[in-house]
């Protein structure tokens, strides 16, 4: 049985990314970060974090274009 949550909490997705948590709504205003909201609450997928991480090796990576 897989524990690992499908949804995190804006703190707990910003501790994992090691971001403040001012940079990850900024990071979700401008749509670099999905989220989606459940009732007052904001929440991110656990596999678009992973899928913002995964994209991050091939966006700044010298010598790659």
């Amino acid at each position: 049985m897989n524990t690992a949550p499908l949804l995190l909490t804006i703190p707990d997705a910003a501790r994992q990314l090691a971001l403040s948590r001012a940079r990850l709504y900024e990071l979700i205003a401008d749509g670099t970060v999905p989220s989606v909201k459940i009732g007052g609450a904001r929440r991110i997928r656990a596999r678009d974090l992973a899928a913002y991480v995964d994209g991050l090796a091939s966006d700044g990576a010298p010598g790659r274009g």
